[in-house]
């Protein structure tokens, strides 16, 4: 099987995705990050009165026609507790921010445009101008008003609205079911100690932290060994959990101790593709087992992280409801780089600006698919296309940022 150019294998690998119509209900407080299922309608009108913008006095304009006219204040109305008479005639009511606006005053006037007199007696330092300070009923939201529509991705500012609207919980997609599995005999868990000839597990936190990061709920298989009934073991575990996606890390190649793929296989999967041209990432597996998408990613930490921003990613944002991420951005070349063969590479580099302001990327001297402290201490990778030619310092590249 010939090497598939990246573009095309995730074009390959998002075809076959559709949106998870399945949805939920989620406590408000739980509702930050979920994708709204259904419109949105207002239960209430907000303010549900005439409300006061400001600390001052409620009257009628027209009782204050030019400055220095006189009122009687004959009452109180704060947030909570409105003033339940009427205003007649030159008469005004101490009224405070959020209180009902009472009847017969159609103006506030701030308190520090107002002189206090002997006894409840006030003086106008300032014009009063109608509906001034005012918040009018509705002003907001009405009640039955459409205010979000279905497919809103809920943040703080939704959650708050949806709060006012008298929403205690919500209708959102269910979160796509993402099942990662490691394979090695190699792998022992974090707080192991490794036998001479094993390593400790790192790909599962990274991996699985990226499907949470974009909307997805992770089903951890945990590590098995490089047997064939182990494996179907796993993938046993993961029908029963009814995942959408199932994420192997590592045994995905043809090797004598890959067994991944041939296990899969035997347990019904559709294999589309397996090998990609890429650097680093290149044995990695796309396929089908019944309604489960399988993504195979390399074993070599590095390559299961690059391939995961590049495959996984987008398929948990796709199943999500989630708009995809972009990651790319335009930059310099803080250095020459080598021409390239028919492989599409994503270099580790570091990023800073220039003086014009030019994202400037400088990539490691050292590329290795293992090392993981290079990727952590990077910003992006310089992705440098299959056969492309060599690159002065300064020139122009495209840059996948690794916290966007």
């Amino acid at each position: 099987m010939a090497l598939l150019p990246v573009s095309e294998a995730k074009s390959r690998l998002l075809g076959n995705a559709r949106p998870i119509e399945a949805v939920e209900t989620v406590a408000l407080g739980d509702a930050n990050g979920r994708v709204l299922a259904a419109e949105l309608v207002a239960r209430l009108t907000q303010p549900p009165f005439n409300a006061s913008a400001m600390d001052g006095y409620a009257l009628n304009a027209a009782d204050a026609p030019s400055i220095g006219s006189e009122l009687t204040v004959i009452g109180t109305a704060a947030a909570g507790h409105a003033f339940e008479g009427t205003l007649n005639k030159g008469e005004a009511v101490r009224i405070f921010t959020g209180a009902p606006v009472p009847e017969g005053a159609d103006s506030v006037l701030i308190q520090e445009d107002a002189e206090k007199l002997e006894g409840t007696r006030i003086r106008t330092k300032f014009d009063v101008v109608k509906g001034r300070h005012i918040r009018p009923r509705g002003q907001d939201f009405t009640e039955g008003e459409a205010v979000l529509p279905p497919g809103t991705v809920l943040d703080f500012s939704h959650l708050t609205v949806t709060a006012a609207m008298n929403h205690a919980a919500l209708t959102v997609y269910r979160r796509p079911r993402v099942a990662v599995l490691a394979t090695g005999d190699e792998l022992v868990p974090p707080g192991a100690t490794p036998a001479p000839a094993q390593i400790i597990a790192s790909n599962t936190f990274g991996v699985s932290a990226l499907v949470r990061d974009n909307g997805g709920e992770v089903v951890d298989l945990g590590i098995v060994r490089d047997r064939s009934e182990d494996i179907t073991a796993a993938i046993d575990k993961a029908r029963a959990a009814e995942v959408d996606v199932l994420v192997t890390l590592g045994g995905a190649s043809v090797g004598d101790h890959d067994l991944v793929q041939s296990t899969l296989k035997a347990a019904g999967m559709e294999l589309d593709f397996w090998r990609i041209a890429m650097r680093p990432g290149k044995p990695l597996m796309v396929g089908a087992l019944g309604g489960m998408q399988v993504l195979g990613l390399p074993g070599n930490p590095v390559a299961s992280l690059v391939t995961g921003m590049l495959f996984l990613e987008p398929l948990v944002r796709r199943l999500a409801h989630l708009p995809e991420r972009r990651r790319e951005v335009q930059g310099v070349t803080a250095h020459g780089l080598a021409a390239n063969d028919q492989r599409q590479d994503y270099l580790r580099a570091r990023l800073t600006r220039d003086r014009d302001g030019n994202l400037v990327a400088e990539a490691f001297d050292k590329q290795d698919s293992s090392m993981m402290k290079i990727f952590a201490h990077s910003d992006g990778l310089i992705v440098r296309p299959a056969h492309a030619p060599e690159l002065p310092a300064g020139a122009p590249c495209p840059i996948l940022l690794i916290r966007p």
